[in-house]
């Protein structure tokens, strides 16, 4: 919780507490309770904002003062209400009040994590348009392909500007936005309102901090069915580092992707087959190789920016959660360009001749990987397709590692521990789709990895975690070839 909402749902416990205990006569306790209780509801609510999940708070707290100022009446005074109503009463309000904070604590307003590089982070949005190639998510066959991406890079902010809203700024741009993810889970759209306060580390379309020489490039592919949005806090700390990173929005694949004259596309890809997986991994992969022909554009100068001469296109490394980190294996062993790549926790789509990589690459999977590898090889009941998909992907993983990649597992994570869901609510841990390792700490050791594994590849130094166990991360596991 935020600090003026801890001291208004203190403050109106005090006020019940005054009500219940403190004598009719004792004015200027009550009094002093009103003004301070007052202040703080005022402040709270203009400082901070309203949050649905505090509305019982705020009309208990409204009453109480009302309550207390006018208790001195002579209607109040004579005013007699028996014991067991007054103590059903009082019950009833805390417990009303406990629900209220308790939703206010397990559905937070959450903030980014505090970077952890020496760098400040801008970030600025761009909108391209795939000229030659048709959108096929499309009903409409004159659409073309059109991506939303975020660029994130070190910068020296000025001290007046305001870190940069997680979501859409503009009131209706948020409406929309939160519009299509209630709609896809079927909720009323307030519930998700309270998103507009969240916060991450960066600054809107501030200027590049200055460097001698290029920033090495980075980009950054999310789930099917999520969106750049859940990886803001791992691009963010890349770039806190030195690095110049592009998320990207794999359009109709996405839980909403807004455009900017208000689009909103919303989920629309079906994959429920092995080629319909490989169709729609195709189109993500053509998507980084459209970005990175944009990225270059920005470097020559083709598309004014400040970002012309200062990205590394020699050093470029690609990174995905899920099936975007499938499509980040894929795009490494496709383009020339990628020099290093990493997968978080993605089943692969595309296993024919993938069966040697010669470029660094890294396998991030969560802790159930090992569990799962037992009962994998334990089940020889059956020998179709998926079952051959499994190992030919554990073969892949094995030629990586002997060429001289990694592959790890960290215990105590899921699936969505490699992104931003797990800072969303704790409540999230109940579904099982985030593990029991703090959020925060699981958040830290997946960028510690992933910005060692690109200093080595992408900057020539570093590469000291990627070599084995340390003491400072037990839960990270190394999978060696004889694993496999």
């Amino acid at each position: 919780m935020r600090l003026f909402e801890i001291l208004l749902v203190l403050s109106c416990f005090a006020l019940l507490v005054d009500l219940l205990l403190m004598k009719r006569g004792a004015k200027k306790t009550g009094h002093v309770l009103c003004i301070g209780s007052g202040v703080i509801f005022v402040v709270q609510l203009f400082v901070e904002g309203y949050r649905w999940q505090l509305l019982l708070v705020y009309i208990m707290t409204a009453l109480f003062i009302l309550i207390v100022l006018l208790r001195q009446s002579e209607k109040m005074v004579n005013l007699k209400i028996g014991k067991p109503l007054k103590y059903s009463l009082s019950s009833l309000i805390v417990i009303l009040l406990v629900v209220s904070t308790s939703l206010s604590v397990y559905l937070p307003v959450f903030h980014l994590p505090k970077l952890d590089g020496p760098e400040k982070v801008g970030t600025q949005t761009f909108h391209f348009t795939d000229q030659n190639r048709d959108e096929v998510l499309t009903e409409d066959q004159s659409d073309k392909r059109e991506l939303m991406v975020q660029v994130w890079y070190p910068t020296e902010k000025g001290n007046n500007n305001k870190r940069e809203a997680l979501f859409p700024k503009d009131k209706e741009m948020f409406k929309k936005y939160i519009q299509t993810y209630s709609n896809s889970l079927n909720l009323p759209d307030f519930v998700f309102d309270y998103w507009k306060y969240s916060k991450t580390n960066s600054y809107d379309n501030v200027e590049i901090l200055p460097s001698t020489s290029p920033y090495p490039l980075v980009l950054l592919s999310h789930g099917m069915g999520t969106s750049r949005v859940l990886h803001a806090s791992q691009a963010e700390n890349l770039a806190s580092h030195g690095y110049i990173v592009v998320t990207i929005d794999h359009t109709y694949s996405t839980f909403a992707t807004i455009f900017p004259d208000g689009r909103v596309t919303d989920y629309k890809t079906k994959m429920t087959t092995i080629d319909e997986r490989r169709r729609i991994g195709n189109i993500w992969t053509q998507d980084v190789e459209f970005v990175i022909n944009q990225i270059e554009k920005l470097n020559s100068g083709a598309i004014e920016s400040q970002f012309k001469g200062i990205i590394d296109l020699n050093n470029i490394g690609v990174m995905g959660h899920s099936f975007g980190g499938a499509t980040a294996f894929n795009t490494t062993y496709l383009d020339h360009r990628i020099k290093a790549g990493i997968n978080m926790d993605g089943s692969l789509f595309e296993l024919e001749n993938r069966d040697v990589i010669n470029k660094p690459f890294m396998f991030i999977r969560s802790g159930i990987f090992k569990d799962w590898l037992v009962d994998f090889k334990n089940d020889k009941s059956s020998d179709n397709e998926i079952n051959k998909q499994l190992s030919d992907e554990l073969h892949i993983i094995k030629n990586v590692i002997n060429q001289g990649g990694s592959a790890i597992y960290v215990e105590g994570t899921q699936h969505f521990n490699f992104t931003d869901l797990q800072f969303y609510s704790e409540l999230i841990k109940l579904t099982g789709i985030t593990g029991d390792i703090n959020g925060k700490r699981g958040t830290s050791i997946v960028n510690q990895y992933v910005l060692d594994f690109f200093n080595k590849q992408l900057k020539g130094a570093g590469g000291n975690l990627i070599q084995g166990p340390n003491d400072m991360y037990p839960e990270v596991k190394f999978i060696k070839p004889e694993d496999l």
